[in-house]
């Protein structure tokens, strides 16, 4: 099924819904989905949305390009109290914490804070034509919406330094080599793999689901309190007794 993308009032951002899920694309295909200002602020209602009623959500690019970084044309302009403010780290980070997973398909061109963007989810397929890297500090400032930290998370220390400090920009081979991105697809076979991830992410319990991506992210400190916390809740609700009643009654079937 095709996902029906409309703008809903958006300059940014075109929308798909379905029951499960929301499917954004960023649209900005003039300066290759660069982030503004009004999509950080696009992109936050958004979130507001997904905080009240939690669904998967599904970001992808446009034209072939998931999105070619900041808007360099504004972030030329910004000065200090700008950074302090953390207008794209407080948008991705809040991205992140969203209660049901997040999936990022990457098309093409994803650099800067387009792949600071992808690493702020919880998964990253990618087409054979990704580019992915950090180049900041070529233009003179570090990568400050997430890649300092979460990037190194995620592909550990010596890539992350390549990446960051020396500017190397990778291919797909190279992203699913270090585990940076999980599938790689051709590019027209891209949005359905991402809704194939979203099926079998909507196949499980969306509480357990819920619950699990946030100990998953929970401090180390508080484990395993928090894991124990969250199963209490699990073993009392009704989807817990329903699903293991349906596993008990196939297995008796065999």
């Amino acid at each position: 099924m095709a996902d029906e993308f409309v703008a809903e009032g958006f300059a940014t951002l075109l929308v798909a819904r379905r029951a499960d899920r929301l499917h954004v694309r960023l649209n900005r295909p003039d300066v290759r989905n660069a982030i503004d200002q009004a999509m950080v602020d696009e992109l936050h209602l958004i979130c507001d949305e997904l905080e009240r009623e939690p669904r998967i959500l599904i970001i992808s690019g446009s034209n072939g390009v998931f999105a070619s970084g900041a808007d360099i044309a504004q972030l030329r302009e910004r000065r200090a109290a700008d950074a302090l403010q953390g207008i794209n780290s407080g948008l991705f980070s809040r991205i992140a914490r969203l209660p049901l997973p997040v999936i990022a398909a990457l098309d093409g061109w994803a650099l800067g804070g387009g792949a600071e963007l992808a690493y702020a989810a919880d998964f990253r397929i990618a087409s054979s034509t990704v580019r992915l890297g950090n180049p900041e500090t070529a233009l003179g400032i570090i990568p400050a919406a997430g890649a300092l930290w979460r990037l190194a998370e995620l592909v550990g220390e010596p890539v992350a330094k390549e990446i960051i400090l020396a500017g190397r920009i990778l291919n797909a081979a190279e992203a699913l080599a270090v585990h940076l991105v999980t599938e790689v697809h051709e590019p027209g076979a891209l949005l359905a793999a991402a809704h194939a991830l979203a099926d079998r992410i909507g196949a499980q319990d969306p509480l357990a689901t819920r619950l699990a991506k946030q100990v998953f992210h929970a401090q180390a400190g508080a484990h395993p309190r928090v894991d124990n916390e969250a199963q209490a809740i699990l073993f009392e609700s009704e989807a817990k007794f329903a699903r293991m009643t349906t596993f008990l009654e196939r297995k008796k079937k065999r």
